[in-house]
């Protein structure tokens, strides 16, 4: 069981990985080498792996995660968030996210938008976790297997501590303040 991951920049290298990967997570809609290597040639993209911490070995370990974000001056998109299903509910997949947020507060996008299959109730449950709203529903976006998804956005304006119900603006208190 993987306690701990190191988040670092995708590499050439992870290619045959996150390959492997894509194809166990996504089945006939994986992306192939050439979609994987025109993706990151893009202009404002982002991606990151996720590999275990390892005390007991030197170098790189497998890669157990990754994640990608485009950002287009304006709101960045979660392109891709893809975990192993060996560590699967580790908290791989909401280190990847934290991540992709904190990089989009860095480039001051205004929000984070994605897809998510309507199906995929683990993952929808977590973009909640983080503040993601349902915007609403793209008929067959998932091909070739005709599934719908879920467009949901995290506002960025809002201090990601706030209180839901406070204005943007409202003061919020330090971690630790007594109430």
């Amino acid at each position: 069981m993987i306690t701990e991951v190191r988040l670092r920049p995708l590499r050439n290298a992870d290619f045959d990985r996150v390959l492997e990967l894509e194809r166990q997570l996504f089945g006939r809609g994986a992306w192939t080498y050439g979609m994987l290597a025109d993706e990151l040639a893009g202009l404002g993209r982002w991606y990151i792996v996720a590999e275990p911490e390892r005390l007991d070995r030197a170098g790189d370990q497998p890669v157990v995660g990754y994640a990608g974000l485009w950002f287009d001056g304006d709101v960045t998109q979660v392109m891709t968030i893809g975990v192993d299903p060996a560590v699967q509910r580790h908290g791989v997949g909401r280190q990847l996210l934290t991540a992709l947020i904190e990089r989009s507060r860095k480039v001051k996008a205004e929000a984070v938008l994605l897809e998510v299959r309507v199906d995929n109730a683990p993952a929808i449950e977590m973009y909640r976790d983080f503040g993601f709203e349902i915007l609403g529903v793209r008929k067959r976006y998932y091909q070739p297997e005709d599934m719908d998804a879920y467009t949901m956005r995290l506002d960025l304006a809002v201090p990601a501590d706030a209180p839901a119900d406070a204005p943007a603006d409202a003061p919020v208190d330090a971690p630790g303040d007594a109430a």
